[in-house]
Order: structure tokens, then C-alpha cells, then sequence
């Protein structure tokens, strides 16, 4: 069997740029980012390296700088989140699939990170339709097999659906189960996978350098009335989960998430 070929290497600057730029699409540093040398500490870079990033997210409209002020992420048009949200895939109904998120999330160990309620932000009221500024419960957790850390998961939940739940059941339950439990009634998801670099925090939770390749999944689940129940960001080590999704000729799907030791 013929080598592959190896893949080209990313420049320090770019890999700065991408992590960056992937936490400026997921809302944060809405205080304004870390200056040159916090980054350039975060990333182990030179001050040069960040500047250039930074001079890039800059020509490119997603940063605003100023002398003797922190960069802050530039505004963004009115209509750019409904764009977005017009795009998004059409919704699959969960069934199986969230039976096997479930099962797979029994078979883990977790390190609850953070339990908090937050303001909810333009794109979380957007998301799970609330108010802006209105309260949303964020979870913070990493999941972990026997072979390692495998996951680290943000978790959002409109906080009037919070009842009975914290941080001891988050350690062993998945939350669609105790939202089950709480009276919610889950009835589809709109599910994207796709690819991120894992940032200080990250690489630091699931033991990957800074920069490295995650498969990140976002899921909106809604319940059985159409209702926004929860919104997850998950972020996961490729070498210790898979997606699979079977096209049968008569146009059925089955999807199911593999997570265990034989992918280590």
C-alpha cells in the first residue's frame, strides 16, 4: 500500500489565527481578547507571531484595534445570525441516535468544570429563543474513558428548566437524561460536525497540544412541542471517538456515536 502523504505543516501565526478566530465565532472574549503577551504566553509564541494573527482577524473584519486598548471582537451585521440560521441543516429526528449519545455518555467518567447561570448573549437567545440577557444555565464538563480524556462539553439550558439538578447529578447523569426526569420531553436535534483547534483551556483538559485537531459537534435539541431545550458545543479527541452513519438504498438513516478503548 502506497504512504500517504504528509500532511503540510501550519504555521505558528495561523495556528494562533484559527484558535482565535474559532473563539471569536463562539462568542467569546466579548470583553476584548488577551493582550500580546498574555497570548503570546498562552500559545508559548513569540509577541510577533500573535501580532500577526491578530493583524489578519483585523484586515479581515472580525477584530477591532486600538491603540493602548485591547482588541474586541468588530460588531457583527444584524443580519448575520439570521443568514446563518437559514443555512443550517435540515433537523433529523433523535430516537435512536439520542438513545446512543446516552448510553455511550453512561459508559464515561466526568469532571464537572463549571455549573453556573449566565446572561443569555445575542446568539444563545437566538438559539434556545429567549430574551436577551435572560438566564441560561452553562455546563462545562470533560468526559473520560479508560483510555483518557475524550470530550470537552459546553452545555446550555434555558435555567426555568434547571429544577432538581447541579453539579452532583451533572457527574453522573447526561443532562437530557435529567431533563428527562425533569418533565422535558426531547423530540428532534439539528446536529453539525465539523473540525476545530483546541485552544489553552482545551488542550489542557483532553491532554492534546495547542492547536490540535478536534472533531466539534454542535447539537440544538428541541422538545416534542418544538421547543429549544438545550444547545451543546462539544469539542472531542478524533482518536477516541467516531461518528457513523449508515445510507441504506431506501433512504433510511442510522447514525450512532462509538466511543471506547478500540479507538485509542
Amino acid at each position: 500500500m502506497p504512504d500517504r502523504a504528509a500532511p503540510l505543516p501550519i504555521s505558528k501565526y495561523h495556528q494562533v489565527y484559527l484558535v482565535l478566530l474559532e473563539q471569536l465565532q463562539d462568542g467569546r472574549h466579548a470583553e476584548g481578547l488577551p493582550g500580546e503577551l498574555e497570548l503570546a504566553r498562552q500559545f508559548d509564541v513569540g509577541r510577533v507571531t500573535v501580532r500577526r494573527a491578530l493583524e489578519q482577524l483585523a484586515q479581515e473584519g472580525r477584530i477591532v484595534r486600538e491603540n493602548g486598548r485591547r482588541a474586541r471582537p468588530a460588531p457583527r451585521p444584524a443580519q448575520a445570525s439570521r443568514g446563518a440560521s437559514a443555512a443550517s441543516p435540515s433537523a433529523e429526528p433523535l430516537h435512536g441516535l439520542l438513545a446512543n449519545i446516552v448510553s455511550v455518555s453512561r459508559g464515561t467518567t466526568v469532571k464537572v468544570i463549571e455549573w453556573r447561570a449566565i446572561d443569555a448573549t445575542p446568539e444563545l437567545a437566538q438559539a434556545l429563543q429567549l430574551r436577551e440577557g435572560e438566564k441560561v444555565r452553562k455546563a462545562v464538563r470533560r468526559r473520560s474513558t479508560a483510555a483518557g480524556p475524550l470530550s470537552h462539553i459546553t452545555t446550555y439550558v434555558p435555567e426555568a428548566l434547571v429544577r432538581g439538578f447541579g453539579r452532583a447529578e451533572l457527574a453522573r447523569k447526561p443532562i437530557l437524561e435529567l431533563l428527562q426526569e425533569s418533565g422535558v420531553q426531547p423530540g428532534r436535534a439539528v446536529q453539525s460536525v465539523s473540525a476545530r483547534q483546541a485552544d489553552v483551556k482545551v488542550a489542557a483538559e483532553l491532554q492534546v497540544p495547542v492547536g490540535a485537531a478536534l472533531l466539534w459537534v454542535r447539537r440544538l435539541v428541541h422538545d416534542v412541542d418544538g421547543r429549544p431545550v438545550q444547545l451543546l458545543h462539544g469539542l472531542y479527541r478524533p482518536d477516541r471517538y467516531e461518528y457513523r452513519m449508515e445510507l441504506s438504498q431506501v433512504g433510511g438513516i442510522e447514525a450512532r456515536i462509538v466511543a471506547n478503548e478500540i479507538l485509542s
